[in-house]
């Protein structure tokens, strides 16, 4: 009988607080925006591919499984993102004005509130500003999830990468976090980043594309190459996409590209693929950003790239869609 009313006791409190053991809830309200949709995906595997929140009357509620802390990046109508922290058994409540979205706050969890004060910190700050001040937020809270999302923000997915600074603070976070998994494998990536610069030769490598041909980095000596990462559900790798497309169908055979799909599910890349062929064959091994290609070539966003010159020598390395096109196009002149 004890036991049965301390069972009884538990699922009263998990009822009462909305929110299953093993899973992770986000509630919500938009000012300005009725109804629509945004999306959400993981960048360390939490959710398999991209997942759609609707908005009903203003409100949503978007309920994930959830078995370790991890990130979620939600992506706004206008291509923005925004990070969210989930934890086991937690939620959290959003307010937001939809004209504001920069300013929108994230109540429930201490790791949410920890990214809320970030956000204040931030919201006049010039890029630059926003840096250091990303560093000083890493120095002071190095046991946070937060701070592993900031050094990937500010100091490796980004057009400027710094992967020195990147390193050395990793270094602080893997002390303060000894047994995250995924701080260690991005300190393994971060060193492969620094080791595969420009100047330096592309690391050999052979792979399956999603036809089933096998290709490796001999298909791209003799020609200006791009290898892109792009996924269906990241805006920015679309836009990137289009213009290597744009290139391509300007030079020809003059340019040779090789494509690295990272959804989680390979059967969304192939459906993308059927919709809108790409002429170059493209990888998806279902790992994510885990991917081994995307280790032994030293990428580790989306979207991401490296361009590479007839030599075989890396010429340039995460480029903006905008800075990728100029690029290519002088190369091929």
């Amino acid at each position: 009988m004890k036991r049965l009313l301390t069972i009884l006791s538990i699922t009263l409190v998990l009822v009462s607080c909305g929110t299953k053991s093993g899973h992770f809830k986000i509630e919500g309200q938009f000012l300005n925006l009725n109804q629509g949709e945004f999306y959400v995906y993981s960048t360390d595997g939490a959710i398999a591919s991209l997942d759609t929140i609707r908005i009903e009357g203003g409100r949503f509620v978007y309920d994930t499984p959830c078995s370790h802390p991890s990130t979620l990046m939600l992506v706004f109508p206008n291509f923005s993102e925004q990070p969210i922290f989930a934890e086991p058994g937690e939620k959290v409540n959003i307010k937001a004005d939809a004209s504001h979205l920069k300013e929108m706050t994230v109540e429930g969890t201490k790791q949410n509130e920890l990214m809320n004060s970030f956000r204040k910190m931030i919201l006049n700050a010039s890029p630059p500003e926003a840096v250091q001040k990303a560093e000083m937020f890493i120095g002071d809270h190095p046991e946070s999830i937060v701070s592993n999302y900031l050094v990937r923000r500010y100091f490796i997915q980004t057009s400027t990468p710094n992967y020195d600074k990147a390193s050395a603070l990793i270094d602080k976070l893997i002390k303060a976090q000894p047994k995250n998994g995924d701080l260690l494998r991005l300190k393994k990536s971060v060193d492969v980043l620094r080791g595969s610069m420009v100047g330096k030769k592309l690391p050999s490598f052979t792979a399956t594309a999603v036809n089933g041909r096998s290709v490796s980095g001999a298909d791209l000596r003799g020609k200006v190459a791009v290898i892109n990462v792009w996924s269906t559900w990241n805006y920015e790798s679309q836009d990137v996409l289009r213009r290597i497309r744009a290139v391509k169908k300007d030079h020809g055979s003059q340019l040779a590209v090789l494509g690295i799909n990272i959804d989680g599910n390979k059967r969304d890349c192939e459906n993308y693929l059927k919709r809108d062929s790409l002429p170059w064959p493209t990888v998806c091994d279902e790992q994510m950003f885990e991917s081994p290609l995307m280790e032994k070539l030293g990428l580790s966003s989306i979207p991401d790239n490296i361009v590479i010159d007839a030599s075989g020598k890396i010429v340039a390395h995460g480029l903006v869609a905008d800075d990728l096109k100029k690029k290519l196009e002088e190369m091929l002149k």
